[in-house]
């Protein structure tokens, strides 16, 4: 469920109008028509703008229910800040939580989180340099896998190409062999246009023959006929 933001204007005379920003030092809530003469007058103060979760703007007041005192101690049970109210001896509520935890003002932690700082500090840089260093080594891995696959590739066509020129090649020696093998045990297409031939030839030898039967007693022709038959039978 959204958060409503119900904070209203510091300003006395606007204070029924929605406040839109928070200025951290001035410690106020300012409207739309305040929060453009803030600005001009103190340009070097940060302001934050009031949006749907206004509970992440750090006052520096505790955000406790009927809490209006200022952060200034430490709880060290909860690793928490808190106010007076938190350290109440009245337990009723919210007031009290922080009464038996160990607890300090926030001078005393100064320097503890300012090494903790700064140790969190040299551990994100080594963690953002480790970082850096492995997405360097990811994008050369990558480039060299990239790099590996686009040969494979080409390995590929090439053994492909090899084969698909054997295999045509092999195609056009068996096909010449069954033309080969073919034509020396079955018929050649000379020996089909040569009995192509034998119909006309035989009728003209019947022809022939039949001439000469009718024209064998003639005397005159006898020796011409004689030959004509020989030369028909060889």
């Amino acid at each position: 469920m959204e958060k409503v933001n119900n904070k209203k204007c510091s300003f006395q005379d606007h204070k029924e109008v929605d406040a839109v920003v928070y200025c951290q030092e001035c410690k106020v809530y300012l409207c739309n028509k305040c929060e453009n003469f803030h600005s001009k007058l103190f340009i070097n103060h940060h302001q934050y703008k009031i949006d749907i979760d206004i509970q992440e703007i750090f006052t520096g007041y505790c955000k406790e229910e009927n809490h209006t005192n200022k952060l200034e101690f430490f709880c060290r049970n909860h690793n928490q800040l808190c106010c007076s109210s938190c350290l109440c001896k009245i337990k009723d509520k919210k007031y009290g939580q922080h009464t038996n935890c160990e607890v300090c003002y926030l001078k005393d932690i100064k320097n503890e989180k300012r090494n903790n700082l700064k140790k969190n500090i040299n551990n994100l840089e080594e963690l953002s340099k480790n970082i850096d260093e492995a997405i360097n080594k990811i994008k050369v891995l990558y480039e060299t896998i990239n790099n590996q696959k686009e040969e494979l590739k080409l390995k590929i066509q090439k053994i492909f190409t090899n084969i698909r020129n054997a295999i045509n090649e092999r195609e056009d020696k068996l096909l010449l062999e069954i033309d080969k093998q073919f034509d020396n045990i079955y018929f050649k297409e000379e020996m089909i246009k040569t009995i192509e031939k034998l119909p006309n030839k035989i009728k003209k030898s019947l022809d022939r023959g039949n001439k000469l039967d009718k024209e064998w007693d003639d005397e005159n022709k006898l020796i011409l006929i004689i030959n004509d038959c020989i030369n028909s039978s060889s």
